[in-house]
């Protein structure tokens, strides 16, 4: 994702997008009934073409959005990423209008292209922060993977960006668009379980300091531009950066100089959903309370309510479990348990407070698009989810308790920890 001159493959990437990139404008007359003239379309740009991304392409070709750029370190990815794109299209009603997708290297020349509306970010967690802020600054509106950050301070920093650049930004915690978890929310919300008294949740543990071994780099891949704001460089290895023949998922995330284990990766969804039910979601914990035996799990958050929420994993589904005066709500996805049964199938009534709907996480965020309004996981709700997640992860490493200031956001008298709410990256990305 960085210039080089010196890269062949970077020159053919270019030399392909100039005779790709030609969209015409097609009247929604022509098309006939139940079709989207492209003018009519928001053109997305994809950056970070691994595995997630495939499902993300779907999601949004299937929402009618029309993408037309593509960007990632691996060639074999843009290739790949690409075709698909291309055949999508070509087999649609309008296909002569499509005239295939722009292929980047960089992802600052995608984000200079004005025809781009709007950018999916699905790269490593270590360059979200960086891409989201220099995105919002060129006027795209914004769909990123969850996490949202690999620190609190870099998730602030996004949340600044989108606001002072006035642009439409959806986090990719999905979850909120999925019925099973809403009516979760709007039943510990409504009371239907008394006092909320205890959160339980199951996701896996922190990251594990570096550990791989140096492989052959593939021929093509831009290795620097993968290590992109971080200071230390390290070794090619393919649990990282799979090669296409590999069949299982980067598990850099694993590594805590690229992402927060278990602890972010379904933290991210399932202490969303604890943030969402406890109405916290512009807020956090106060306390936090970890283990001293260094085994990743059993980390105590207390709220300024009294609501404690425990990190407890276990074997089986990943979920949220709601406990409270007078019932229960455990959610997991596809899953709905509740204590009693019958609040399983519980109408909400148009009395009780519902939160915010949506059953479609993509369509929800191109439709913010153009209404300008917020959606379902705004930059804000997204930091804030990630921040329980960020600050979890400082407790279990430094294995003391921790008191938490979630309005200055900053530890109470603990200079160590607060010096973790940041990381240092390399000059060209630190601003």
């Amino acid at each position: 994702m960085i210039d080089s001159s010196a890269s062949s493959s970077r020159r053919l990437f270019l030399k392909q997008a100039a005779g790709l990139a030609v969209f015409s404008i097609v009247p929604r007359h022509v098309l006939g009934r139940g079709f989207l003239a492209p003018s009519d379309q928001i053109t997305v740009g994809f950056i970070g073409l691994g595995k997630q991304s495939g499902g993300l392409r779907k999601q949004f070709l299937q929402n009618n959005a029309r993408v037309m750029a593509v960007c990632d370190v691996d060639p074999r990815k843009v290739t790949t990423f690409s075709e698909a794109v291309n055949a999508h299209y070509a087999s649609q009603a309008d296909a002569s209008s499509y005239k295939g997708c722009l292929l980047y290297d960089d992802y600052r020349k995608l984000l200079s292209n004005k025809s781009v509306d709007a950018v999916v970010i699905a790269t490593p967690d270590h360059w979200h922060s960086v891409i989201a802020i220099q995105a919002a600054k060129a006027g795209k509106d914004i769909y990123c993977e969850k996490p949202l950050s690999l620190t609190v301070a870099e998730g602030r920093d996004m949340v600044k960006a989108t606001r002072k650049h006035k642009r439409i930004f959806q986090t990719g915690n999905m979850q909120r668009s999925w019925a099973e978890f809403r009516q979760a929310v709007e039943l510990v919300r409504n009371g239907y379980i008394g006092d909320v008294k205890t959160v339980n949740v199951n996701v896996g543990g922190p990251p594990r300091p570096w550990d791989l071994d140096a492989q052959p780099l593939p021929p093509g891949v831009n290795w620097d531009a993968w290590l992109g704001p971080n200071t230390i460089t390290r070794p090619y290895n393919n649990v990282l950066l799979p090669t296409p023949q590999d069949s299982f998922w980067g598990q850099w995330r694993d590594i805590d100089e690229f992402g927060g284990g278990g602890m972010t990766d379904w933290g991210a969804h399932m202490f969303d959903i604890a943030q969402w039910g406890l109405g916290m979601d512009e807020s956090g914990p106060v306390e936090l309370t970890p283990p001293t035996d260094g085994s990743g799990k059993g980390l105590i958050y207390r709220y300024a309510n009294g609501v404690v929420m425990n990190h407890q994993p276990v074997e089986g589904k990943q979920f949220c479990q709601f406990i409270g005066s007078e019932g229960e709500v455990k959610v997991a996805r596809g899953e709905l348990v509740t204590t009693p049964a019958t609040l399983k199938n519980k109408v909400i009534s148009e009395g009780d407070r519902k939160v915010y709907f949506s059953d479609n996480h993509y369509k929800n965020f191109l439709d913010a698009i153009k209404s300008r309004k917020n959606p379902i996981c705004d930059v804000e709700v997204g930091h804030r989810t990630a921040s329980v997640c960020n600050i979890g992860n400082i407790a279990y490493r430094l294995r003391r308790p921790l008191r938490w200031n979630p309005a200055t956001e900053k530890f109470d008298g603990d200079a160590e920890a607060n010096q973790l709410l940041s990381r240092p990256m390399r000059k060209e990305w630190s601003a």
